[in-house]
């Protein structure tokens, strides 16, 4: 169980009466609808992230994901376009009209990167990073915050608790595997996590399978078994040619492939009451 101290004063589900429900341009992510955020890992061009674009909002993702700062474990790897890339998922947003989520790792590009992003990322690394959580609670953005890939639930909950002691309570959780002793998979998916903190806390809880499993061919289902468990959405990987991506080609799945996996998944979701919808047709 997770230890409901004093701690989580703001996170827990004791704290709010109903379920927090984070609306971000014609998306409620935390309701009925199953939302499923999608796009490549890192932004690489203009050409490569508007058919990405394109495919994603045509099957059915309501939300634009894409890297720009790309926090790389090796520093010869490609690490992003920077800010380059936040321009282009800008000129994605105006010709999709899908929201976009991406990354911020850094307090000093806070600004910048809330210049584009209708959704601030707080990547597993970044966890912990308190310097920047409170930034980005005293921001009043949207945030993703993934969990560490070696943290507790509790000590994943008082992370979301900096944000929201800065007074942003618009803060979306996303379980992307810990790190176990198993190395079949990239990490280990906690689908634990998802009921138990649904049990726990109000805030909305979505699943990143991609990173959960390293593995195209266990994206979908997974996916589909984060929707069963009760998440209230997805982050997915696509790509349009995954074998030339510069980050995580191991996990992306191709525009067929993402079509195919939002069917299943709307399946599930509608044995389980829930639903998955298009995007709307008008660009903003």
């Amino acid at each position: 169980m997770i230890d409901a101290s004093p701690a989580l004063r703001l996170t827990a589900r004791d704290a709010r009466c109903d379920a927090t429900v984070v609306s971000v341009r014609g998306a409620e992510i935390g309701g009925t609808e199953v939302v499923i955020m999608a796009g490549p890992c890192a932004v690489e061009s203009e050409v490569q992230l508007l058919a990405t674009a394109r495919a994603v909002r045509s099957a059915g993702a309501k939300v634009l994901r894409g890297g720009a700062f790309k926090p790389r474990t090796s520093p010869y790897t490609f690490r992003g376009l920077r800010e380059e890339g936040l321009a282009l998922l800008a000129q994605a947003r105006a010709e999709t009209g899908l929201p976009i989520v991406t990354e911020v790792m850094d307090a000093r590009h806070l600004e910048m990167v809330s210049d584009c992003a209708d959704i601030l990322q707080i990547g597993s690394r970044n966890m912990q990073n308190f310097t920047l959580l409170e930034a980005v609670g005293a921001c009043r953005l949207p945030v993703l915050l993934k969990r560490g890939m070696s943290a507790t639930l509790s000590e994943y909950l008082q992370a979301a608790e900096y944000i929201m002691a800065g007074g942003n309570d618009r803060v979306i959780l996303c379980e992307r595997g810990i790190r176990t002793f198993e190395p079949s998979t990239r990490n280990t998916l906690d689908l634990n996590a998802v009921p138990m903190l649904k049990r726990h806390t109000h805030l909305p809880v979505i699943v990143d399978p991609s990173h959960g499993t390293g593995h195209s061919w266990m994206v979908a289902p997974m996916a589909a078994a984060a929707i069963a468990a009760g998440a209230d959405g997805l982050l997915i990987e696509v790509h349009c040619d995954p074998p030339s991506a510069l980050s995580d080609a191991s996990q992306a799945l191709t525009p067929g492939e993402f079509e195919q996996m939002v069917g299943d998944v709307a399946r599930v979701a509608a044995a389980v009451g829930r639903s998955v919808e298009r995007a709307a047709c008008h660009v903003t």
